[in-house]
């Protein structure tokens, strides 16, 4: 039965692997990622999550941030990073890390949880996510 929990040092080499799945602007270097992985399990304002498959493997990660905005009159929260192994989805891996991000959020009284969702939409769009507005970045 798969499982959501939170991520410890041990998952180190397993979600660094993830990350490099993400697709993302940067390329994953891994003295960064320690370094980062280790800040965002330290820190309250931070969620970093992981789903296990039914053999107990790490198989995705979910990576939240939360802050106080002005206008929320609350906590909000952002899913900064999602991702799940190639040859685990379709297995609801990336549903439960959502439900548990949620579940979080409500706990901690987070006002809104937005996302960024360009390429996966119709993932969020099923789970009940409507659409506000883009972001625009810039990249340094």
């Amino acid at each position: 039965m798969a499982l959501v929990r939170r991520a410890t040092a041990a998952d180190a080499d397993v979600v660094f692997e993830l990350v490099c799945q993400l697709g993302a602007a940067f390329v994953p270097v891994r003295s960064a990622f320690d370094v980062s992985l280790d800040a965002l399990i330290a820190d309250n304002d931070a969620l970093v999550l992981v789903a296990e498959g039914d053999d107990g493997t790490v198989q995705g990660y979910a990576l939240t941030t939360i802050t106080r905005l002005l206008s929320t009159n609350g906590p909000s929260a952002q899913l900064q990073e999602i991702v799940v192994d190639d040859d685990a989805r379709g297995q609801s891996l990336g549903t439960l890390l959502v439900h548990e991000v949620e579940a979080e959020c409500i706990a901690r009284g987070v006002r809104q949880l937005t996302v960024a969702a360009r390429r996966a939409g119709g993932f969020y769009d099923r789970l009940g996510y409507s659409q506000g507005a883009e972001y625009m970045r810039r990249v340094f």
